[in-house]
């Protein structure tokens, strides 16, 4: 495996959002090319992907809100899981957090994705037990949701 970690550019959207796309991160009423534009206008380096010979084999998205950290879209390719990619992407986005003086992250698993949370499990996440609420301000789609 000669896989690089590295920001995301550019010429990587589509390849980003196939991933998300075949992992089943994106929804309807997200528009994941905005998704992408908007985390590079506030913070460009915590867009990260994983690269193995030319290739998107794996992403997250961190932010950073001054009182914690945030990720969002882990994806790895369905044909490398397991390999650790999903690992070293969060590692390397807790790297990046904890230099701009973040104290603790946070990320948000639909409920019923047991798999996920497992891997969160394995990597020292600790269950929150939080309601969560919130509401659009911005339509990407027709269909207006909040998640």
């Amino acid at each position: 495996m000669n896989l690089q970690l590295r920001s995301f550019a550019p010429g990587d959207a589509d390849a980003v959002v196939a991933l998300w796309d075949e992992a089943g991160l994106t929804r309807p009423w997200n528009d994941p090319y905005a998704d992408i534009e908007r985390s590079r206008a506030v913070w460009p380096d915590l867009l990260l992907v994983a690269e193995d010979g030319g290739r998107i084999v794996g992403s997250v998205m961190a932010g950073y809100d001054g009182h914690r950290g945030w990720l969002y879209y882990l994806a790895s390719a369905a044909n490398r899981r397991g390999e650790g990619i999903g690992r070293l992407l969060v590692e390397e986005a807790e790297r990046r957090l904890v230099a701009l003086g973040c104290p603790k992250v946070q990320l948000m698993v639909r409920p019923g994705n047991e798999i996920v949370l497992a891997f969160y499990d394995r990597i020292g996440s600790e269950r929150i037990d939080v309601a969560m609420s919130g509401r659009r301000l911005i339509a990407d789609a027709a269909g207006e949701r909040t998640a």
